[in-house]
C-alpha cells in the first residue's frame, strides 16, 4: 500500500510541476507578456477612474458640509480683442 501512495504522491506532483512550467513559460512568450501588460493598462484605468469618483464623492461631501451648492463657475479670457471690447460695452 505504500508503494502505491508514493506513486500516486509522485505522479501528483510530476503533473503539477508540468502544469506550472506551462504556465510560466506561457507568461514569457510575446502573447503572455503583451497580455500582462495590457492587464497593466486596464487596472490603472480602473484605479484612476476610482480615484477621481472618490474625489468627486469627498468634494460633494466638503460642499455640502459647508453650504456651497455648486463649484465656482471660472469665466475664460475672450478670445479677440474685439470680443472683449463687445464684452465691455455690453454690445453681442
Amino acid at each position: 500500500m505504500s508503494r502505491g501512495l508514493w506513486f500516486a504522491a509522485g505522479a501528483g506532483a510530476g503533473i503539477y510541476a508540468m502544469v506550472r512550467g506551462r504556465r510560466a513559460a506561457e507568461v514569457l512568450t510575446y502573447d503572455g507578456l503583451h497580455d500582462r501588460l495590457g492587464a497593466l493598462a486596464v487596472g490603472a484605468r480602473l484605479f484612476r477612474d476610482e480615484v477621481a469618483q472618490g474625489r468627486a464623492e469627498a468634494e460633494d461631501a466638503v460642499r455640502a458640509r459647508l453650504g456651497a451648492s455648486s463649484p465656482p463657475q471660472i469665466s475664460s479670457p475672450p478670445d479677440t480683442p474685439e470680443l472683449a471690447h463687445r464684452q465691455q460695452r455690453g454690445t453681442p
